[in-house]
């Protein structure tokens, strides 16, 4: 018995390690083809996931990169889940991912704004079966997530937005004035829950797929975020979303962009985020088809390539479907892009306000000063 006891003694050092060990905001923006999955891990060892990328035949490949990216992290269970808003690239590997590690809490905006067959039946049959034997969280802005070690406030859920600016915010945006209106998003999309996350002097700012009109709510005619060192781009880099209004009033240091081969990364967008003042890199997921080489960023900050090998750089950006289209399928017609190795993004950020950026898929890391 007393050579039990001290070996049950022993074992307990290698469980609390992790946790014991970790002093940096660990970030991973996870290559979910389009869709977003973004794990954040506190020094304390608690987790935060946003979003678990795609559903369907996707689900398993997606919940699979995720999984990675918990491994790699040291964790077992998953603390909380944020599910930014009920379209399929966001939500829809969450049953895989749930039967693959624990999980502690699932937040969400409320009801869903846009009706279709597949979500009404996730939100009817598969959500609450989840989050039945775990708690369940409807937010609202200027909510907190209790992440140990983290502050993380909720800025946009429900189409609503924060009322009164955070702590060291609320400046006059001067990007304002030059702000013209889309025409009102009735989708999923205005619904997003946002979120700024703060660890000592180090700021991010995650806003899902939060689109234009939304933005100017958030930050007209006062910033109520203040700046970021770090910008998770919003809806994977469309230009759609990323107003000035949002993108340079927030005066990122770094973004990392959560685009696909042929979604997101668009001229119009990214002429906005590589003008953003104060812009030291632009992270890529993938090298953009919809860019091509003319607005994109040397490969060494992409962290994933394109579906098939290329006789030749394009130059000119690839012509996007029509306004409302989907985005073109893969090679082969319908089968999923990208099957192979899926490569993230990890920034690890200390309290001081330094962080480093590595690529993982060669390796390249970046460290950015307090």
């Amino acid at each position: 018995m007393r050579r039990f006891l001290l070996l049950a003694m022993a074992v307990v050092p290698v469980a609390l390690a992790s946790a014991q060990t970790r002093t940096t905001l660990d970030i991973y923006v996870i290559d979910v083809e389009g869709g977003n999955a973004t794990l954040v891990v506190a020094p304390s060892g608690q987790s935060l996931l946003i979003d678990t990328g795609n559903g369907g035949a996707a689900a398993m490949r997606d919940a699979g990169r995720i999984m990675a990216a918990v491994r790699d992290a040291g964790l077992t269970q998953i603390d909380h889940l944020i599910t930014t808003h009920y379209h399929g690239d966001h939500y829809g590997a969450m049953a895989e991912v749930a039967k693959q590690v624990p999980i502690r809490e699932f937040i969400d905006h409320g009801a869903n704004v846009q009706p279709t067959a597949a979500t009404d039946a996730f939100l009817k049959d598969v959500y609450p079966a989840l989050y039945a034997t775990s708690k369940h969280t409807v937010v609202k802005p200027g909510d907190r997530v209790a992440l140990a070690g983290a502050d993380v406030r909720v800025v946009a859920s429900a189409g609503q937005v924060l009322a009164s600016p955070l702590a060291g915010a609320g400046r006059a945006n001067p990007y304002c004035a030059a702000y013209t209106p889309m025409d009102a998003d009735p989708t999923e999309n205005a619904q997003s829950v946002g979120m700024r996350i703060t660890f000592g002097r180090f700021r991010v700012a995650h806003l899902g797929d939060l689109t234009w009109n939304k933005e100017h709510d958030l930050m007209c005619p006062a910033n109520r975020l203040g700046t970021v060192d770090l910008l998770v781009v919003s809806h994977h880099g469309q230009a759609i979303s990323n107003s000035p209004v949002l993108v340079h009033a927030l005066a990122p240091r770094v973004m990392v962009m959560n685009n696909g081969t042929r979604k997101g990364g668009q001229p119009e967008a990214m002429k906005t985020l590589h003008s953003s003042p104060g812009l030291e890199d632009l992270w890529q997921l993938h090298f953009s088809q919809l860019s091509g080489q003319e607005y994109t960023v040397p490969g060494m900050f992409i962290a994933n390539g394109v579906d098939e090998p290329l006789a030749a750089m394009p130059i000119e950006p690839f012509v996007p479907p029509a306004a409302g289209a989907a985005p073109a399928p893969p090679p082969g017609g319908g089968a999923p892009a990208h099957n192979g190795p899926g490569y993230w993004i990890k920034i690890a950020a200390s309290q001081d306000g330094s962080f480093t950026v590595t690529n993982s898929r060669n390796g390249f890391t970046k460290r950015y000063a307090r």
